[in-house]
């Protein structure tokens, strides 16, 4: 059985038009240090990320959406948990029309690549 891909472009099919949405399979580790709070590793199933909040009352899930808005360089009213509310284990749904806005970015994949090369860049910087 193929395992699911961390980074995914899916096609949703409307009347109106064909929108594309890209969901991040993330794994979360709540209550981290604020120094280690970031994307902590990008492998092929999960973003793994450390957020200092702690997992109470949503403060974890608002955290993540904070840092993740600002590491692909969206708003935080473009991301959307959609799985794994009281989970460490969430699926982060973003409408790839805000990765589009302004930039000549080509296919599907080219969206995949830029996502995934802003986590690896985030990655990278963390000590």
């Amino acid at each position: 059985m193929a395992a699911r891909s961390a980074i995914t472009l899916i096609q949703q099919k409307s009347k109106s038009s064909s929108a594309e949405i890209l969901q991040l399979r993330c794994h979360i580790r709540p209550g981290a240090s604020k120094v280690r709070e970031g994307v902590t590793a990008v492998t092929d199933e999960s973003v793994e990320l450390c957020v200092s909040a702690p997992p109470q009352d949503g403060k974890a899930n608002k955290a993540v959406v904070e840092i993740l808005s600002e590491i692909l360089g969206v708003a935080k009213s473009d991301l959307q948990i959609t799985h794994g509310m009281k989970t460490k284990d969430k699926t982060i749904s973003i409408a790839s029309a805000c990765f589009r806005r302004g930039k000549d970015t080509g296919s599907s994949e080219d969206i995949v690549a830029l996502v995934k090369e802003k986590l690896l860049r985030q990655e990278s910087i963390e000590p």
